[in-house]
């Protein structure tokens, strides 16, 4: 095994910057609206418990797994699979699951993308003052207009798009580090700000704190369990190919078990004041807290254009989302950029370009499914809804489960307990978790997913 990465491989400049890249891969659009949600719909507290012990059994193990074929292999995902996978005399045909990472992560970001333009001309709506005054159906007559508009879709997916691809291009150290310690930072200042002013200026945060974190353990069902692990594996952009890439940049004198446990302490916690963030404007105007991805788009505009200061509030809320859409969109751009830059002439930011302009493309059907191209279908779904059930019910799973088994039953198990720096009963639960617990548990989430 070699331990060290080559000189010519790019590293992260520090491990805190490693942290803050990871943990803004995970904090994405989902975590300021879905995770809160699941946890106030479904027992507080006591769903919160159990989501971290569905993390630990299941995210983690397979968020250290990625990291540790993309150190081990230094290179991009594919390649890493191949030559790790060679190193423990295994069939190269294992670079499938590589594969199937950097192609999840591809058309992922292309319909991303699109929402994350969303975002970005949402702080430029709520800043011309165009939800005062708006009720529910206005709000909704607007959103439904927007996604109407081909031309304003495509401009604000180019923009996003083209942010995305400048930061990626700058490169590890310049770009992906010093972009999510920029941004990292910013979206906790506003979640701060925008907590605050749910505690200071609306009488329902005590409200919102009960719905988040009052325990409910009858809540806890079969069903809350299983989103619960669903949320676990996703919410780490675990089967993307994103934890190897980023893994690959990573020197041996990381601790992965103690860095996967600081980012899924980050990302937890991000979510939940997500919450507190939302949920007092939402209970304050008697607003719909379940109402899904209509929460962001439709409902809180609501609260915006009817509140003492909603328009600032609403422009810091929709930069807080645009941090968050950015922070993961560099992430998913990267694995594809990391396998132009090795395996082609192509230098960091004509790898970028082409990438990035591959995805645009992609993302341009996306955003016409919603228009010109609504009677477009595959099985069923529009051009959009199809590349997300693709990849979120199918890719991503069996490339998570993949990643686990191989890392669990086919890599030397000694020279993992070396590297982890496990012993004794650590290394038993290790072996117990890797092999048997986290591979059942994904299955578990592929199979209700398909049932779904």
């Amino acid at each position: 095994m070699s331990s060290n990465h080559k000189s010519s491989h790019a590293q992260w400049g520090s491990r805190v910057g490693f942290i803050l890249a990871a943990t803004g891969s995970a904090v994405g659009l989902g975590n300021i609206w879905k995770f809160p949600y699941m946890t106030g719909q479904s027992g507080g507290s006591a769903f919160v418990l159990t989501y971290l012990l569905c993390i630990a059994f299941i995210g983690l193990p397979i968020l250290v797994a990625e990291w540790l074929i993309g150190r081990r292999g230094q290179k991009n995902p594919i390649h890493a699979m191949e030559d790790v996978a060679q190193q423990n005399r295994r069939s190269k045909a294992w670079k499938l699951v590589g594969v199937s990472g950097v192609l999840g992560s591809f058309l992922i970001l292309s319909f991303y993308s699109v929402i994350g333009g969303w975002a970005v001309d949402y702080i430029f709506i709520t800043a011309s003052g165009a939800f005062n005054g708006m009720d529910g159906q206005a709000t909704e007559s607007l959103f439904t207009g927007f996604l109407g508009n081909p031309s304003q879709l495509l401009t604000w997916h180019s923009i996003f798009m083209l942010l995305t691809v400048v930061i990626v291009a700058m490169g590890v150290s310049g770009g992906l580090e010093r972009a999510s310690k920029l941004m990292m930072p910013a979206l906790a200042l506003v979640l701060l700000v925008l907590v605050a002013y749910g505690a200071f200026f609306t009488n329902s945060f005590g409200a919102a704190a009960a719905y988040l974190f009052s325990p409910n353990w009858s809540a806890i069902n079969g069903t809350v369990i299983l989103a619960a692990l669903g949320h676990a594996f996703f919410t780490l952009s675990l089967g993307m190919g994103i934890m190897m890439a980023y893994g690959s940049y990573l020197g041996q004198e990381v601790n992965l078990i103690k860095t996967a446990r600081t980012v899924v302490i980050l990302d937890t916690v991000i979510a939940l004041f997500a919450g507190l963030a939302i949920f007092p404007l939402v209970f304050a105007h008697h607003l719909e807290p379940s109402s899904g991805p209509g929460l962001i788009f439709i409902t809180l505009p609501i609260a915006f254009g009817n509140m003492t200061g909603g328009t600032l509030l609403g422009v810091l809320f929709f930069i807080l989302l645009t941090f968050a859409a950015l922070t993961s969109s560099i992430s998913l751009l990267e694995p594809t950029v990391e396998l132009l830059e090795e395996k082609t002439p192509l230098s960091r930011k004509a790898a970028t370009a082409v990438a990035g302009g591959a995805i645009w493309l992609l993302g341009i059907a996306c955003l016409l499914s919603f228009n010109s191209w609504s009677d477009v279908m595959i099985f069923g779904n529009n051009i959009f809804d199809a590349l997300d059930k693709l990849t979120s019910k199918l890719m991503l799973p069996l490339t998570g489960l993949a990643t686990i088994i191989f890392a669990g039953w086919f890599m030397n198990q000694e020279s993992i307990r070396q590297e982890l720096g496990l012993s004794g009963a650590a290394y038993t639960v290790w072996k117990i978790v890797s092999r048997f617990i986290a591979p059942i548990g994904v299955i578990i989430v592929f199979v209700a997913s398909l049932l779904g």
